[in-house]
């Protein structure tokens, strides 16, 4: 471990209590890494920044029995993402209760006299550890599976995000959900190279790209004279992947007989080729990944409501990019820098009309659209930065972009509320008067607003046998 370093703050009226020389001389002299410590106090101006602009990894408070909303500021503050910074506490009448509010301010760890080497010590070596064991995965999150490729400051997406190091540890069943372009088959291979699987094979699998009759054949292989054609026997994906994970995109492709095969390997590590009475075994981490509500697909008996628990121990949902919207700036200066080196482009900026053409189109085909768009710009540019004309979105977008406010706001409602009939239509086969009692209107006001977005109610009603 390189050089710890440790701030001891001094939030005391009474400087003669001796606490921060104690707990320095202590980490300096009997920490078995190298220590530099620094001195702050509670009257010392940029506090704060002082703390941060030396890297910090770890903070000493030294607070008075009477601790006030200074302190309790400055601990939450030092505690919070971004930049969290580990907070021991150090205080002399360590009520129950005073410690208890202090780490839900977000202290690691909490000290009271007398100030002992064998308190000091232990703490520091574990919080430090602790904390660059963290800050160390995230870097390899980022470096080994491109997560720098993935870039957003929004809470939305960050909350996914940081989950990730977690989630590599153990082989619990893992369900990734989002829109097409949203970074579903990124946020697998994350798992899988931060995990202990990282030096076996990673698999994608887009379930949705192989023919019905196929899957099976796919995953769990065959045995020679299975089928007119299998003059050989051929391995599987499941054997492929061994020691690995296995990433299936578009899981609610599966035909109910591969979910079969598929939730018996999920449960014994057990499968059997197609055309084969031997059973074989292989450990193999399954990520599954989808675009649709799978629920919905239990619900119709499309899915296997047991494979789905089997799947669902942790959902990961990404969000689209129309819900993290604040990302776009980072986003396209990010693929702007990138694409302009790689077709050696003197590209390096954008106007605000460019910009607010982007923030005004709806991305339906998320990161991967926005990605697509600006690499057309690059491409194409005649100068150095990128101008409304340069950004071609589709024609949809380009009419939007000329709407007014209301004009907009009269569509998207519109939008909304046919969509929102022809859903309410379809649960309850097309009866008007449930539909209508459900939304909460009367028949009346239901049936204008059907006449006036022309739907065809016989089109919902189940079909009499």
């Amino acid at each position: 471990m390189n050089t710890i370093n440790a701030v001891l703050i001094d939030m005391t009226p009474l400087p003669g209590l001796q606490f921060a020389r104690d707990i320095e001389k202590i980490i300096t002299a009997g920490s078995r890494f190298p220590v530099h410590v620094d001195e702050f106090n509670s009257s010392q101006a940029g506090l704060l920044g002082g703390i941060r602009q030396r890297e910090s990894d770890i903070v000493f408070v030294i607070l008075p029995d009477d601790f006030g909303d200074t302190e309790r500021t400055l601990i939450r503050t030092l505690s919070q993402e971004p930049g969290r910074i580990p907070v021991i506490a150090v205080i002399a009448d360590g009520k129950p209760e005073a410690m208890i509010e202090l780490l839900k301010l977000g202290v690691v760890d909490f000290l009271t006299p007398p100030i002992k080497a064998v308190d000091v010590l232990p703490r520091l070596w574990r919080t430090v550890e602790h904390a660059r064991k963290r800050h160390t995965l995230v870097e390899r999150l980022k470096e080994t599976v491109g997560l720098k490729q993935l870039v957003g400051k929004s809470q939305a997406f960050l909350q996914v995000i940081e989950k990730i190091p977690a989630i590599a540890q153990s082989d619990v069943g893992v369900q990734i959900t989002g829109e097409t372009g949203t970074g579903k088959e990124m946020c697998a291979r994350a798992i899988h190279y931060l995990g202990p699987r990282s030096d076996k094979p990673f698999t994608p699998v887009n379930c949705g790209a192989i023919p019905v009759e196929l899957i099976e054949n796919e995953l769990f292989g065959h045995a020679k004279g299975a089928f007119t054609s299998a003059v050989a026997p051929a391995n599987g994906l499941i054997h492929e992947t061994d020691g690995g994970t296995l990433f299936l995109d578009e899981i609610d492709s599966l035909t109910l007989a591969a979910q079969v095969k598929l939730l018996r390997f999920l449960q014994e590590k057990e499968y059997r080729q197609l055309g084969s009475a031997r059973t074989l075994r292989a450990d193999v981490r399954i990520i599954a990944a989808t675009n649709i509500e799978l629920e919905q697909a239990v619900s119709n008996g499309g899915f296997r409501r047991d494979l789905y628990y089997r799947l669902n121990i942790i959902q990961l949902a990404l969000p689209p990019l129309r819900k993290r919207m604040e990302d776009i700036s980072l986003l396209v200066s990010h693929f702007m820098n990138k694409h302009a080196a790689e077709f050696n482009k003197p590209v390096d900026g954008l106007t605000d009309e460019a910009m607010e053409k982007l923030h005004q189109y709806d991305w339906p085909g998320n990161v991967r659209e926005l990605e697509n768009i600006i690499v057309r710009a690059v491409v194409l540019a005649q100068g150095t930065v990128l101008d409304g004309p340069d950004i071609a979105l589709p024609q949809a977008a380009s009419a939007l972009h000329k709407e007014s406010f209301r004009e907009q706001k009269a569509r998207v409602v519109a939008e909304f509320e046919k969509r929102y009939m022809r859903g309410l239509l379809i649960t309850h086969h097309g009866n008007i008067s449930k539909a209508a009692q459900s939304a909460r209107k009367n028949r009346r006001a239901f049936w204008e607003l059907i006449k006036k977005y022309q739907i065809d109610v016989q089109q919902f009603k189940a079909p009499t046998l």
